[in-house]
């Protein structure tokens, strides 16, 4: 019986203990990682060649963990209107990128930044730039820097900063505005 009992609590001690790594935290408490200490940083890169060179060849090629499904749901549904332009793309191509990008959404993947962005969404955002997380993040940046910055333009042009973007890389240390330098906040 008393084996039974130190058997008993070494579980109840290991099961608590895991689920605290589980919900640890980032850095300032809010934004939970609920994949655990497993995640991958980052977000996963961009592999598909067809959604590289049609979405690519007009603006940075977002890797898919950016947003989640329903956002380029409405995204790809919207392509005679994208932001002011119209993308049309032939149907057969139009569906292959949306399985790409449903397939590897924010919230089908483990990596860090992903899990952060989708973390207490609400709605169908349309821009990276207003999910909770990212303006948390650049919250402290002054506009000057970015939308007064014609090296910059606007906090959707990420790869003009984030050095490591284009391999899914966000990492706060590798940030070099153009025209600034490197940014710590």
């Amino acid at each position: 019986m008393k084996r039974l009992n130190v058997y008993m609590l070494a579980i109840s001690m290991i099961t608590t203990g895991l689920s605290g790594m589980s919900l640890a935290d980032d850095d300032d408490g809010r934004y939970m990682r609920p994949w655990g200490v497993n995640a991958r940083p980052g977000v996963a890169p961009v592999d598909n060649p067809l959604y590289l060179n049609e979405c690519g060849s007009c603006h940075m090629a977002y890797q898919p963990g950016l947003l989640p499904t329903h956002s380029w749901e409405r995204l790809m549904a919207g392509l005679e209107d994208h932001f002011g332009e119209n993308a049309e793309l032939p149907r057969e191509e139009r569906d292959a990128i949306l399985g790409y990008l449903l397939n590897n959404a924010a919230g089908r993947n483990n990596y860090r930044v992903s899990n952060k962005l989708v973390r207490g969404l609400r709605g169908t955002p349309l821009r990276i730039s207003e999910l909770p997380y990212f303006v948390h993040e650049h919250r402290e940046i002054p506009a000057r820097l970015v939308r007064g910055n014609p090296k910059v333009g606007s906090f959707s042009n990420c790869d003009a900063c984030h050095t490591g973007a284009n391999r899914g890389s966000y990492n706060e240390h590798q940030v070099n505005i153009p025209g600034y330098g490197r940014y710590d906040d």
